[in-house]
């Protein structure tokens, strides 16, 4: 059990290095990410699989792939640059917010999805029902953010230069109406809001099952939705006006030259603590698993 702890510990300091690289936009290693959560593979394998032991492993894998496929670069590697669009026949990408949105979540969505038909049954009625009233919050943030992009982009001018994060679009003619704006950002806010609810279902049968750090865990993934959305509503081109309700954008906390990635960073400790909490409530190191109530009650 000693070499448990001691891979948990390992995996944690790895994530706190991950989060450092990122708050201060420079790496201290590329690889802490990937290895914090090989780590926690490797910690779960020590400390005692739940059944069925696949669930965790399996859970794990997209995390790990995905970690390696945004392994920051090397230093001097590539500069950023800006993208331009705009001007004759240029169209307007219903579906950019939608890929920002699965680019960010996949991996977290096939782990959550992974480990829900693992421990699928009937929750207790007291969590379900706070599965639900947190997800309100949740569900009626993505609603204000949408009605008010989609009011400001009805309203755009024609001529008017439309920014986001990534991209500088010019408008021309009869500018965005409504229909076109407010299909593509319904599309962008579905796979944040898909992962909240997913996992605070998951947090709802976790807790059913008397595995509270495991479900913490998964509530915590459902906070990590709610960055993920704004950077989604963030990939549609809208005015700048529009962003006063966007509480989680890379804006929220203003970056300073000591720290340029705040909002950035905390998404990501929000991201690995959930990870942490997750694998360490499923593994056995203290207690065999408890079973599923046998009714809602």
């Amino acid at each position: 059990m000693r070499r448990a702890s001691l891979l948990l510990t390992l995996a944690a300091l790895s994530a706190v290095a991950h989060v450092v690289g990122v708050l201060v936009a420079a790496p201290l290693w590329r690889g802490a990410e990937v290895l914090s959560l090989a780590l926690l593979l490797g910690y779960a394998v020590a400390a005692g699989l739940p059944a069925p032991r696949w669930v965790v492993p399996v859970a794990l894998v997209p995390l790990i792939v995905d970690a390696v496929r945004t392994m920051p670069a090397e230093p001097g590697a590539g500069d950023a640059a800006w993208l331009v669009y705009g001007g004759p026949g240029s169209g307007f990408d219903v579906t950019a917010g939608f890929d920002a949105a699965l680019a960010g979540s996949w991996a977290t969505l096939v782990a959550v999805a992974v480990l829900l038909l693992a421990f699928r049954g009937r929750g207790r009625r007291r969590h379900l029902i706070a599965a639900a009233v947190a997800a309100a919050p949740v569900v009626g943030y993505a609603a204000v953010r949408v009605a008010d992009i989609g009011a400001a982009a009805a309203a755009v001018t024609p001529g008017l230069e439309i920014r986001t994060e990534t991209t500088l679009t010019r408008v021309d003619g009869p500018g965005h109406d409504q229909v076109d704006v407010v299909p593509a950002l319904v599309l962008a806010v579905l796979p944040p809001l898909a992962l909240a609810l997913a996992a605070l279902a998951l947090a709802a049968l976790l807790a059913g099952r008397g595995r509270r750090l495991a479900a913490t865990g998964a509530a915590l993934l459902a906070v990590l939705a709610l960055p993920l959305l704004d950077a989604a509503l963030a990939a549609v081109p809208h005015p700048l006006d529009a962003d006063g309700t966007a509480l989680f954008a890379w804006s929220a906390i203003t970056p300073t030259a000591a720290m340029p990635q705040p909002v950035a960073a905390l998404t990501a400790a929000v991201e690995l603590a959930a990870y942490l909490l997750l694998v360490a409530g499923l593994a056995r190191s203290h207690r065999a698993a408890v079973p599923a109530p046998a009714a809602a009650g």
